[in-house]
Parts: structure tokens; C-alpha cells; sequence
């Protein structure tokens, strides 16, 4: 890991590119409108990976949400990001990641966590496989604990209690191309 500033690429109302801002000033009670990505990775079983979100993070600390998710830096494409961030999140190994596939390339969401932080993002939903024989080791930084669980089981349990999740997550989950994707 280096020591550079990780950027985030702010987006205007249009949906391209305004500039940029340092990640760690970015989510506030007044969040720019910026660029993300969501990733869920299916095992070789079918079995998804859920996270909670480490008890440290600035947004939904201790929450149960999609596998990983970051955002692209500049002139980086949300695919690369979703590769990247397999290995700074989960410690995955280069190549550990297959089949990236965008199934929502058109999700974007608001939403205010219970500290008043705002989560504002133009945000591309990808479902991914984990080479088999590969196992996460993630950072404690990112996540709490993880789970592998049934798609079916996730997608019921977030239609029967959506606030036991991530915001992203509940919405991601409502659409139909992805529930398809997973199941």
C-alpha cells in the first residue's frame, strides 16, 4: 500500500466526470454527487459472500452488505476498480476474480446513515466468481466478519427486513436484473 491520496472522481448532474476529491474528505453531511461501484461474488457453489462492514467505517459501521464495493480512481473503469478492490478489501490475489459481469450499469442511490453522513452515488452493480480454491482474508479496516450464504436466502431476508442492511443493498436487491443474476 503507498502512501498516495486516494482520489475520488465527483460526477455533475449529468453523470460525467467533474473533477476530483481526496476519498477521505468526500462523505460528509453534504456529499458530492460521486462515482462508485457494488460487486457481489458468488462462489464456485453459488453460495454469496456477505460482509459486514468493519466497525471503524465513517458510513454504516457494523452492517451487513454486498460483498465489496470502492470506487474507481481517475481514468480507472469500473471493472478495474471492482479487480482492485478484491485484493485491497477482501486479500484476494491478482486474478482471484472472474467472469466481472455489470448487471446494473445504471444504479445510482442517496442515502443518509443515523450520523447524518451522506452516501451519494452514480453506482454500477457487478456480480463476480471467486476462482476456486480461493478464500478471502479480508482487511479489518473494511470488513467485520463474512459469511457465504444461499442468494435466495439474502434476497428474502432483505425483503422481509430491509433495515437490517445496507441501504445500496436493499435497493441493489429490488431489482429484478440482479436477483436473476444471483439465483
Amino acid at each position: 500500500m503507498t502512501d498516495a491520496v486516494e482520489l475520488v472522481v465527483l460526477a455533475d448532474s449529468s453523470g460525467n466526470p467533474a473533477g476530483t476529491a481526496p476519498k477521505a474528505t468526500v462523505h460528509t453531511d453534504d456529499t458530492p454527487l460521486h462515482f462508485a461501484f457494488s460487486c457481489f461474488l458468488l462462489n464456485h457453489e453459488g453460495k454469496l459472500l456477505m460482509t459486514r462492514r468493519a466497525l471503524s467505517k465513517r458510513t454504516w459501521p457494523g452492517i451487513w452488505t454486498n460483498s465489496f464495493c470502492g470506487h474507481p480512481g481517475p481514468g480507472e473503469s469500473a471493472a478495474d476498480a471492482v479487480a482492485r478492490r478484491s485484493i485491497e478489501e477482501l486479500g484476494l490475489r491478482e486474478g482471484a476474480i472472474e467472469k466481472i459481469t455489470e448487471v446494473l450499469p445504471d444504479f445510482s442511490y442517496r442515502a443518509v446513515d443515523s450520523s447524518g453522513i451522506v452516501e451519494w452515488e452514480i453506482c454500477p452493480v457487478f456480480v463476480a466468481t471467486l476462482v476456486e480454491g480461493e478464500e478471502p482474508a479480508p482487511s479489518p479496516d473494511e470488513v467485520d466478519s463474512l459469511e457465504w450464504v444461499d442468494p435466495a436466502a439474502v434476497i428474502q431476508a432483505v425483503d422481509i427486513a430491509p433495515f437490517a442492511f445496507s441501504p445500496w443493498l436493499a435497493e441493489e436487491l429490488s431489482d429484478r436484473r440482479l436477483r436473476q443474476a444471483l439465483t
